[in-house]
């Protein structure tokens, strides 16, 4: 990828880290929002916009720092088990473990005494079901083997950009790191063969330019005859 194309990644991923961040923060948040609304205090909903959009930024370059670090990772992978379909298997195990974890270690955690187990499947359904849409897209654009690629980013990279959340177990900040992460993530997955194909194609051209002008420089010359 060029470094105008990253830049142009990292600067609208920001943007929708920021955008969804506001929207779902009001969303979700809106009981204690509302007065602000209903008495017209502009300052105080600008301010808490702003440190929505700040949020949000902030969602995103970590969502940012897990997307390079899995496309390193998986090129790792790859190399080490000298085969996609070795390598798809691990992600697989890792995905079924990721949820599994999900589910099971807040219930642990946080469940008090007789609570059920089935409401904490919420959470690992709704990040499956995305990411099922998200890789079945991918899949679209590009080939059937991006499937299991694109799920294990959806799933296990957000939950481990999660964690920090996930330990406090607030429900607001649950959902609104959650839709955020999500929307950055789906977001710079769907987008990367664009700019991979943008790039190679710059590149190209900026290999052809030389060429092109040596001759056409050359076909001046020729076309130059001398006076009688």
């Amino acid at each position: 990828m060029t470094s105008r194309n990253w830049v142009r990644l990292f600067m609208t991923t920001l943007l929708v880290g920021g955008v969804t961040t506001a929207i779902v923060g009001f969303i979700i948040r809106w009981n204690e929002f509302q007065p602000y609304f209903t008495e017209f205090q502009i300052i105080d909903i600008l301010s808490t916009l702003i440190w929505l959009i700040v949020m949000g930024f902030l969602f995103s370059v970590i969502s940012q720092m897990g997307f390079f670090s899995y496309l390193t990772i998986h090129r790792f992978g790859l190399g080490i088990f000298k085969s996609a379909s070795l390598w798809n298997a691990v992600q697989v195990v890792l995905i079924l473990f990721g949820l599994f974890d999900l589910i099971y270690l807040r219930y642990e955690k946080f469940a008090k005494p007789g609570d059920s187990l089935l409401p904490y499947f919420g959470l690992a359904i709704l990040l499956l079901g995305v990411a099922l849409i998200v890789a079945w897209y991918k899949v679209k654009q590009t080939n059937r083997g991006a499937f299991i690629p694109a799920l294990f980013f959806m799933i296990v990279v957000t939950l481990v950009e999660w964690v920090p959340v996930l330990r406090e177990n607030e429900k607001s900040w649950l959902y609104l790191m959650m839709v955020a992460l999500m929307a950055c993530n789906a977001y710079q997955l769907l987008i990367l063969h664009r700019l991979n194909t943008q790039s190679e194609q710059e590149r190209q051209k900026r290999a052809a330019q030389p060429k092109s002008t040596t001759n056409n420089s050359k076909k001046k010359k020729m076309s130059k005859k001398p006076s009688m």
